[in-house]
This record gives structure tokens, C-alpha cells and sequence, in this order.
């Protein structure tokens, strides 16, 4: 290596920039460890384990979470092409990246309103069209529409063989060379199956993307999608599974076809879901490459896994939408960091209904702050090397694995879907999920955390829900945003909101913290909390709110002290403790780790709010 002088005319491979401080060892890092976990009552005296187990974390694939990672966190062999330090993305080393495909996704029968939207976009900086459409509107939506710039992808659903000679009528009309046309005409007779619980044949499909490849070389035809398993509540590892699974499926159904191997892989898209945990989102789509790699050695063809990655639907909150930016802005980040070829960034208004121009702008610039501003696809792979992603990759590649060739043993997806064996599963899954939810160990900014109950509503006109019969569309909000929903019918019929009396305990100070936990959870539910600070007649004050129930807040010393008097004197129907504890009068416990789901519920039946 070349030597850069300095003041000693030091050589940069000697240089040792830590050389003036002492050797930092992992002894000493637990030790400090457990310092701060005694000070916090989290580590007994006598405890003889490693400090450093009491911080760690598992996700839903069972995949344990260290606090700290070093060099020995990484096995030197992982039983997947790519070693450590890096699985890079499709493009080939050395190779200048431009960026991912900023892809927005657009919908609708009104053509016209649609074809609006696209040349908005496109102009603000968008390179590719998702579009879902009637096919006889296809032309109209894409009025103007440079399609030798702005490639399209498809998602016409069981019509998208109709929609594929649409388009292709399109290139003809416009004069597009078939050597130049770039395209994915959406075919996904695997995902349809999964949304809709009814059987697809592979073959309509199989036969158009061998037409194709005869005749397109930059089309692809087929998109393995990952949503469906995704939103049904799974895990990373499920959705990767399943995703590899539906490759592995259309390669079988391609071949069958005619096409060599290699021609096969050429004609599939993958598409997976970002979410608001970067890590998780740069592991998953680096070991999905891992596990195509792998498919790729044994079945011999050099393709890579082309990715498509989509903000996470399940994420986007109804309430509090604007948060929903900082989501899908982390899951933006986390797609371009693990090496998505193409980004959808879905607009913070998705859930509520027809995003408008502002949302999609939004959408469309955040792609724009991220790869312009922040110039995060300069470096390939920039997660590379570090020692927590590669163990994540690796953990999370082998758990995929595991799913994978359980359904493979089990006769493949399509099987695995018809007998409801891996729809099970997802809901295993999504039960957990949703405890952890429920508990807000997961927590929702904005709707099971830190609630606002004056926000202004976001009106939007509501799509039309999708008529799915087979796995079910999960969001994780909806159970809470479910009891604001009948908070705010409560509303509309009595003129105020379900209350909650704070009976708060002694001078400000002393009740605060526990007054605002109880606000907090409460608001979660839609119910008021009607707080009246430091008082001396709290019965009085209690009659006045005209609320039903209470719940006391103060510290554990006020508890003792006063809490079966203030419960008995207060005369409510039903008593609530903010905290732990036991005492006469007192009915139940809210305190942090408890079901806010089910105590909100609860309480919802006690006011008399219909669900």
C-alpha cells in the first residue's frame, strides 16, 4: 500500500490510530455491563451468567440479538456462496451504481387520473412504472408515457395475460425495438393463489414468459412475491422461504416449458417487504441473495436475484399517519442498503385510502433525499463487513433455508397453500406478533404510543378493499386503531369522549410519571384522561369530571399509604392502579408490559362503547 507521509512519515499500514489508548477487552466491557444493570435492579448479586443475556432479544425466527458483535461473531464458513465480509447486490463489483429504480406503484379505472399521476411522477423524478389498471385502459394511462425510459410492471392479476399483449401492442404502436423493450408483465399465479385460497395454473403463465424470452430479451414475466407472506404476519425467514420457494416453482414450471435454466431465472422478479427495522431489512435482502445463490449453484445457471423491494404495507399506520414518513423513510434506507434493485417507497396515506399528489411527492423524494443528498447508493454493499448485519444475514439466511426446505419436503408452495399448512404457520406467527403488540413491547408511535386524540383526520378517498379469500392482510395497528375507530363513533353520539379519572396522589412531581403511563395508555384506546394535577378534594374532583372510573398514579409509598382510602372515597364504578400492587378497593392493574389491548377493550365494555 501506498505510503502517505506525515509528520514521522508514518506508513498507512502501520498506522495504528488506537495506538495511544489502552487495549479495550471484552471482560471489561461486561463488567461496566453489569455495573449498570445492578444500578437498575435488572442483574441480582449472585447472578453468575454473562451480564450482557440480560440485554438480549429474539426476533420471531428465533434469532437471538446481541447487545455487542466482534470478528468471532462471524463464522468463517456459512454453507452459502458470498463468505463474509460482504454479499453484494446483483451489480457486478466495480461497476458504478446510479442508484436503485425509484419504482412507484399506481392504480385506479380512471385512466385519465391515473396517467396524470404517472407523468407527475416521472417528471419529480421517478424511473419506473408499477401499474395496475384494467388492461383496455393500459394505452390511456400511459398516454405520453416514454416506455424506451420509464419501463412498466405489470400487476393486472389473473388478466395479466391480457395486459402483457396490451402492452405489447404499445411497443409495436410506438415503434420500440423488441431488443430494447424493458418490462414485467406481473404474472404470479403463485401469489394470486395465496391472496384469493383458490388454485392457479403455473401453465398460462410458464407459456407466455417462453414466447417472451424468444422475442424480449429485457422483459421478465414473472414476479415471485413475497407481500402475501409478509402481511399474513410471517417472519422474515417465512416470507424469505416462501419467496424462494415460488422461485424455485416457476423455474420447475419454466423449464417444463421449454426454456434452458438460465433463460428461466432470467424471466423472474422478486419482490420482498421493507420495514421500519433497517437491520432486518438489509439481512433479509442480502440473505435472499445468498439463498438464490445457492439455488443458483445446484440447479447451475448464473442469473442473479433481481429484487424488488416495497415498503412495508403491514407498517402503515390510519392514525397518526404522518409518522408513516419516518417508516417508510427507514425502510427506504434499510431496501438501498441491502441492495434492492428497484424501491417502492409507499405513500403515508396508503392505508387510508388514494394517496393525493402531496403523498406521492413525499414518496418520491425520499428516494431523492436518500440517494441525492445522502448519496447512499455510492457504496456497494456499505453494510458490508459489519459484524452484527453479516451474523444477521447468516442467521437469518439459514433460518430461510430451514423454511424453505420444509416446503419443499412437504411437495412445494403450492402445495404447502393448498393444505393450509404454511397459512398456519403464518398465523403462529402473527399470534406472537400481535402479543407483542398488544403488550406494545412493539411499540406504534402515534397509535399505541403517544397518541393524539385532537389529530385532524386524514381524508382520503377509500379504495375498494380487496376480496381475498386466502391469507389474510394484516397491519399491525389495527387492533388499537380499531378502538379509536369506536371512540370516535362515541363521540359523534355523545358529544364527548369515554373518560378516565386520574386520581393522582400527591404534589406533581410525585404522580407525573405514572399519571402520564395511564394517559398514555389510555388514549391508545381513545379514552380520555381527565388529569386534575395536585389536589386536596379528589372525590370532588372526580364527581366533577363526570367520569365512571378511576385509576390512582402515584408512587409506590402513596399506594401504601393512601390507596384503599382514595379508592373507597372516590365512589367509582371501577378502580384501576397505575402499577403493581395489591390493594382493598382496587380492581385492576395497568402498568408497563400489560395487555393495553385487552384493558382497553375492557374498558371500553365498562363505558358503554360499542365495537
Amino acid at each position: 500500500m501506498t505510503d502517505v507521509a506525515g509528520p514521522e512519515s508514518v506508513p498507512i499500514s502501520e498506522l495504528d490510530l488506537a495506538a495511544e489508548f489502552p487495549q479495550a477487552t471484552r471482560e471489561q466491557w461486561q463488567e461496566l455491563v453489569a455495573g449498570v444493570l445492578r444500578k437498575s435492579g435488572k442483574l441480582p448479586e449472585d447472578f453468575a451468567g454473562a451480564p450482557e443475556s440480560k440485554l438480549v432479544t429474539r426476533t420471531y425466527d428465533g434469532i437471538e440479538i446481541q447487545p455487542l458483535y466482534t470478528a468471532e461473531d462471524v463464522p468463517g464458513d456459512i454453507g452459502f456462496p458470498g463468505l463474509p465480509p460482504y454479499v453484494r447486490g446483483a451489480r457486478p463489483d466495480g461497476q458504478v451504481s446510479t442508484g436503485w429504480d425509484v419504482r412507484a406503484r399506481f392504480t385506479g379505472d380512471d385512466a385519465r387520473a391515473v396517467n396524470q399521476a404517472i407523468l407527475a411522477d416521472l417528471e419529480g423524478g421517478v424511473t419506473s412504472i408499477w401499474l395496475s389498471v384494467p388492461p383496455a385502459s393500459l394505452a390511456d394511462a400511459l398516454n405520453e408515457v416514454y416506455l424506451d425510459l420509464a419501463p412498466v410492471v405489470l400487476d393486472a392479476g389473473t388478466s395479466y395475460e391480457a395486459a402483457a399483449e396490451a402492452l405489447f401492442e404499445l411497443f409495436d404502436e410506438r415503434e420500440i425495438p423488441a431488443s430494447e423493450a424493458t418490462a414485467v408483465l406481473g404474472a404470479d399465479p403463485i401469489g394470486l393463489a395465496a391472496r384469493s385460497g383458490s388454485a392457479m395454473a403455473l401453465e398460462p403463465a410458464a407459456a407466455l414468459a417462453a414466447r417472451v424470452a424468444g422475442k424480449y430479451p429485457k422483459v421478465r414475466t414473472i414476479v415471485a412475491d413475497g407481500l402475501p407472506f409478509h402481511e399474513a404476519g410471517g417472519s422474515d425467514a417465512q416470507e424469505l422461504g416462501a419467496l424462494v420457494a415460488a422461485g424455485v416453482t416457476y423455474l420447475r414450471s419454466l423449464t417444463d416449458a421449454g426454456l434452458d435454466v438460465e433463460a428461466a431465472a432470467g424471466q423472474l422478479e422478486f419482490r420482498l417487504a421493507a420495514t421500519a427495522d433497517q437491520f432486518s431489512t438489509i439481512a433479509k435482502l442480502r440473505a435472499a441473495r445468498r439463498l438464490w445463490a445457492r439455488v443458483a449453484e445446484v440447479c447451475g445457471f448464473a442469473s442473479p436475484m433481481r429484487q424488488h423491494a416495497v415498503t412495508s404495507p403491514a407498517m402503515l399506520t390510519r392514525r397518526d399517519p404522518w409518522v408513516n414518513m419516518l417508516r417508510t423513510t427507514v425502510a427506504c434506507f434499510g431496501a438501498g442498503a441491502g441492495g434492492a434493485d428497484a424501491v417502492t417507497v409507499l405513500p403515508f396515506d396508503a392505508a387510508i385510502g388514494r394517496p393525493d399528489s402531496f403523498s406521492a411527492r413525499i414518496a418520491r423524494n425520499t428516494h431523492a433525499v436518500l440517494l441525492e443528498e445522502a448519496k447512499l447508493a455510492g457504496v456497494a454493499d456499505p453494510a458490508g463487513g459489519s459484524w452484527y448485519v453479516e451474523k444477521l444475514t447468516d442467521d437469518l439466511a439459514h433460518a430461510a433455508w430451514a423454511e424453505f426446505t420444509a416446503i419443499e419436503g412437504a411437495g412445494g408452495l403450492v402445495a404447502e397453500l393448498a393444505s393450509g399448512a404454511l397459512a398456519g404457520r403464518l398465523a403462529s406467527t402473527w399470534e406472537k406478533r400481535s402479543k407483542r403488540i398488544a403488550t406494545r413491547r412493539d411499540p406504534l408511535t402515534g397509535v399505541s404510543e403517544f397518541p393524539n386524540l385532537a389529530e385532524k383526520p386524514v381524508v382520503r378517498t377509500r379504495l375498494e378493499s380487496p376480496v381475498d379469500g386466502g391469507l389474510p392482510r394484516h397491519r399491525y395497528a389495527e387492533g388499537f386503531e380499531a378502538l379509536r375507530d369506536a371512540s370516535d363513533a362515541y363521540l359523534a353520539s355523545h358529544g364527548e369522549r369515554p373518560k378516565v379519572f386520574l386520581a393522582t396522589l400527591g404534589p406533581v412531581a410525585a404522580h407525573t410519571a405514572r399519571a402520564g403511563f395511564a394517559a398514555n395508555l389510555f388514549q391508545a384506546g381513545g379514552i380520555e384522561a381527565v388529569n386534575p394535577g395536585a389536589t386536596d378534594d379528589l372525590p370532588g374532583a372526580f364527581r366533577a369530571s363526570g367520569a365512571k372510573i378511576a385509576c390512582l398514579c402515584g408512587t409506590d409509598d402513596a399506594y401504601a399509604a393512601q390507596a384503599a382510602e382514595v379508592a373507597e372515597s372516590l365512589g367509582a364504578e371501577y378502580v384501576l392502579l397505575a402499577g403493581k400492587g395489591s390493594y382493598d378497593g382496587v380492581d385492576a392493574n395497568v402498568f408497563a408490559g400489560c395487555d393495553a389491548l385487552e384493558v382497553l377493550d375492557g374498558l371500553h365494555a365498562k363505558l358503554g362503547v360499542a365495537r
